[in-house]
């Protein structure tokens, strides 16, 4: 008997089969099914599926509705959809909508049942059919296919077997190979994103070696160009940049670890699977930079006050998360399943927050980074943080022990200046609230507000700071300061009323706290603006304060009390026990202390989540069953439970995602490895291999040069070897008219398809061409605007440029929602979205950019002062030197005259700008 057939049939099996039901138990052929035909069949039967909601059919009462809720949960009726309903009162939500209602003895069979484990005969066949499942090609398992042998002695290895099998498919033929001035051009443009020195063309174009070409290969993936030039391809898909983006759009001054990481990886040819661990859990991998990548996004700092758009711009940003991840490592567009199941490709709506709640304890912000710091203290360093929180709980119950010896009501040491510490029972909260009723004098000042929990990480860094208000005046007594991590006057706020004011820290998920450290001036620098009196509370639910310390019980600010005078009210054995704790807790402090110099990185925050629900159609106050954290259901599964430890969940994902086995990872990136190489990928749409995708041109191809990926060992470099030594990568890029007809896109590889340079190299060829460029790597970048410092940050492209901003573009400070005045109409992006494949426009602000601009003039002059020091006044000299700088290659005779004539009729400055705006120059052949 099949599973979808009606439920009607299942009364004969049942009889014939299954024999009289234990005493007491439901049986759902005499007693339910008596009940779903009488009241429910008629809107949700073979005829009708009111909200797509079938009961007529085992299938259905399995698969359930629309609304996405488990229409029946063995042994939890209350949880039960389908009870839910049929108990409801009144309102769109009561079942049945007309006729009569459930009797209360029908109510009572559906809840016994439901309770007893809601069992349904061919329940078990049918959930074989439910399981989720795709014949997508992507979806498959990679399976190195044989190599076609086409007996082409042209051929230089597999991938071009593969090319030119196609070839023939489509009655093509390939083309001849290119001189070597124009492959190593080709090459420097495509791996360097610059142009070769003419030395090396000229080296290069005299080597008499057989193996010439493939020591060059070897030479240009050894250079550090090579890292910066894949790290800005990475940054396109990473959606990196350096500020928040939104209204205030601040910059994001630390963020530029992850952008220095990316070129360190690929110069250091770091294995790709650990390349994916170490951006979703580098800090569990010492390498805690990398988690850059998950808060590269967009993120809006301004709260709202209103619990629903607060909630919304916390989903926001866990989708942009999930959405970035999705695309990036698995070629999958994720975005849709936020709201419901995914119409086109195998991903349930569940599978959405299931991976959301891998990523629900990462929150935007800096924290340190600890790889930064000597080799093995990272260790030391996590064990004394906790060595902390033990030892201040253990030093706070000798205390407790010492106060209930004392008379009623002894207070605590007053406030100081430099460090105060609250702790209080264990309290999940959403946020935290600092209120000052009193302080020394003028408008009170706090340090840093540090929050701690159970694991004694502070969870106030990446939370979103609110205050009654800001002292106007002063750029380092900003509300930001109040929670970045680091101490000091001059990382200060102040209220903006003199005597009181509140500080909020709301934390992106709730949260357990049990300790507050907080100071007026860490450094002991300042004594002034000391909150005297204040209170602090934990939001325990939306809108609900609980208080959970105050100075209530401290002692009037100024007086003075020895720190031990506790210790003399315990027993002996108990105080010497007290001062070894203390002893022991002064020591890790210390050590912590140590290490503060430890560089900030924004590179997220995380802490322990609680748990993830599915939410109906999205909308967070419509939470529905928990989730736990997971992959998609039709892959597989990490088998973890809902309240998994935060770092576990990044790091079992990570090992899912880089897995060997998994079949999307290794086709996504060696695709994007061919669409950078080539121009177009085998796969055009390289971020999304889902139904909506392209088709891969080249399947077999594809499948060979995925597994050979995992078989190097993940090695990017050795990929790129492959491809650049192919003789399809070193073919002339000449059209011819035949193949044209044919193939006018190139998808068939018949020839190297020119293509325009990418915005960042043609600003770095045209500083290397001048003799300006600065190769100087890492460290802080360069900015291309002027920037009004205000609470809403104002950017204005810059009109003038000094030696500062001669370096790579990929060091540039790129700033979400503008881009500088010339190479920003080159199609490049600002980071506010994933760009997998930029768009190569035509525009005439293009041309009037690159030959007007300001930046075109000065680099032209510079240039034109370059050839005078080099070649001296003679224009045909001059020429040559150019030609060579911007071409590889000496002019014609025609070229040669006309430049000369040029220079001569209008000057050597107008002759360097015509130069940087010539095809030859702009494209790649």
């Amino acid at each position: 008997m099949k599973p979808g057939f009606l439920i009607c049939s299942i009364r004969l099996a049942a009889a014939a089969c299954l024999g009289a039901p234990a005493a007491g138990e439901v049986n759902f052929d005499r007693e339910v099914l008596p009940i779903l035909e009488d009241h429910c069949i008629d809107c949700h039967g073979d005829e009708k599926q009111k909200s797509a909601l079938r009961l007529d059919t085992v299938l259905g009462l399995l698969r359930g509705g629309e609304s996405g809720e488990p229409l029946l949960v063995g042994g939890k009726s209350a949880e039960s959809y389908l009870f839910k309903r049929v108990t409801t009162e009144v309102g769109k939500d009561a079942m049945p909508p007309k006729g009569k209602r459930l009797a209360p003895e029908q109510v009572a069979i559906l809840r016994r049942w439901i309770d007893e484990g809601a069992a349904i005969p061919g329940a078990e066949a049918a959930r074989k059919e439910l399981k989720i499942t795709t014949d997508h090609w992507s979806f498959q398992p990679v399976k190195r296919p044989a190599v076609p042998q086409g007996g082409d002695a042209a051929a230089r290895g597999e991938i071009d077997e593969f090319v030119r099998a196609k070839l023939r498919e489509n009655r093509l033929e390939p083309s001849p190979e290119a001189d070597r001035t124009t492959l190593i051009r080709r090459l420097y443009a495509v791996m360097h994103g610059m142009p070769p020195t003419p030395e090396e063309v000229a080296a290069f174009s005299k080597d008499p070696r057989p193996d010439a070409y493939e020591r060059l290969v070897d030479e240009v993936l050894a250079s550090p160009r090579f890292g910066e030039r894949w790290a800005r391809h990475w940054m396109d898909v990473a959606r990196y940049a350096e500020s928040n983006g939104f209204e205030t759009n601040h910059e994001r001054k630390t963020a530029y670890h992850y952008r220095d990481w990316l070129v360190e990886s690929f110069n250091a040819d770091k294995p790709y699977d650990r390349f994916i661990k170490e951006q979703l859990a580098g800090d569990r991998l010492v390498a805690d930079a990398a988690t850059g990548f998950l808060v590269a996004g967009p993120f809006d700092i301004v709260q709202s006050p209103d619990i629903n758009l607060t909630l919304m711009q916390r989903q926001d940003v866990l989708a942009d998360m999930v959405n970035t991840t999705g695309t990036a490592f698995l070629g999958l567009t994720m975005g849709c399943a936020r709201c419901h199941n995914h119409k086109f490709d195998p991903i349930l709506q569940k599978d959405y927050y299931s991976m959301q709640a891998v990523f629900e304890g990462v929150s935007h912000g800096e924290r340190p980074l600890l790889e930064k710091i000597p080799e093995g203290a990272e260790g030391e360093l996590t064990a004394a943080r906790a060595a902390v929180a033990s030892l201040s709980s253990s030093l706070e119950n000798f205390r407790k022990q010492a106060a209930a010896i004392e008379p009623a009501g002894s207070l605590r040491l007053a406030v100081n200046a430099r460090l105060n510490e609250e702790h209080f029972a264990p309290v999940e909260a959403l946020s935290l609230r600092f209120t000052v009723t009193a302080s020394t004098d003028a408008e009170p000042c706090l340090d840093e507000l540090e929050i701690y929990g159970v694991d004694g990480h502070n969870l106030a860094i990446g939370g979103v700071p609110t205050a009654s208000g800001v002292l106007p005046g002063y750029a380092i007594h900003q509300l930001e300061h109040i929670n970045d991590g680091r101490t000091g006057n001059g990382r200060s706020w102040i209220s903006d009323t003199p005597g009181e004011g509140w500080v909020r820290i709301g934390f992106p998920s709730r949260v357990t706290i049990q300790r507050v450290v907080w100071s007026r001036a860490r450094d002991g620098e300042f004594c002034d603006r000391i909150a005297t009196g204040y209170r602090i509370e934990a939001e325990t639910e939306p809108g609900v304060w609980t208080t959970v310390a105050s100075s209530e019980d401290r002692q009037a600010f100024g007086a003075k009390e020895d720190p031990d005078a506790f210790l003399s009210k315990l027993p002996a054995a108990d105080a010497e026990a007290a001062r070894k704790v203390r002893a022991a807790l002064a020591a890790a402090k210390q050590k912590i202390e140590a290490w503060s110099t430890a560089p900030v990185g924004w590179a997220g925050t995380f802490s322990q989540p609680g748990k993830t629900h599915r939410l109906y159609r999205g909308e967070p106050l419509q939470k529905r069953e928990v989730v736990a954290p997971d992959v998609l259901s039709v892959v597989g599964t990490l088998g973890l439970t809902p309240d998994a430890p935060e770092q576990e969940r990044r790091l079992k994902f990570a090992g899912w995602v880089a897995g060997p086995d998994n079949p999307l990872t290794a086709r996504v990136m060696v695709n994007r490895l061919w669409h950078y190489t080539f121009g177009s990928g085998i796969v055009e749409t390289p971020s999304d291999f889902g139904l909506n995708g392209a088709r891969p041109t080249h399947p077999e191809l594809l499948d060979w040069l995925a597994d050979e990926f995992v078989r190097s060992g993940w090695s990017v470099k050795h990929m790129q070897r492959l491809m650049l030594r192919s003789a399809t990568f070193r073919q002339s890029s000449a059209p011819r008219a035949d193949a044209l007809a044919a193939d006018s896109g190139g998808r068939f590889l018949w020839r190297y398809t020119p293509r325009r340079l990418e915005a960042e190299a043609i600003r770095d060829s045209m500083l290397a061409v001048s003799g300006t460029l600065d190769l100087t790597m890492g460290g802080p970048g360069f900015s291309l605007m002027d920037v009004v410092e205000e609470n809403v940050r104002h950017y204005y492209p810059k009109e003038k440029f000094a030696p500062a901003e001669f370096r790579r573009m990929v060091y540039q400070r790129r700033i979400r929602q503008t881009t500088d005045s010339v190479f920003g109409s080159f199609d490049c992006p600002d980071g506010g979205s994933v760009t997998p494949k930029r768009s190569r426009s035509n525009t005439p602000l293009q041309a009037l950019n690159l030959f007007n601009s300001g930046f075109t003039i000065q680099q032209a002059e510079l240039l034109a002062q370059r050839l005078v020091r080099e070649c001296g006044a003679e224009p045909a000299e001059q020429v040559d030197r150019a030609f060579l700088l911007f071409f590889g290659r000496l002019p014609d005779v025609a070229e040669r005259e006309a430049s000369a004539a040029m220079i001569q009729s209008h000057g050597l400055n107008s002759f360097t700008r015509a130069m940087f705006n010539t095809s030859e120059f702009l494209f790649v052949f």
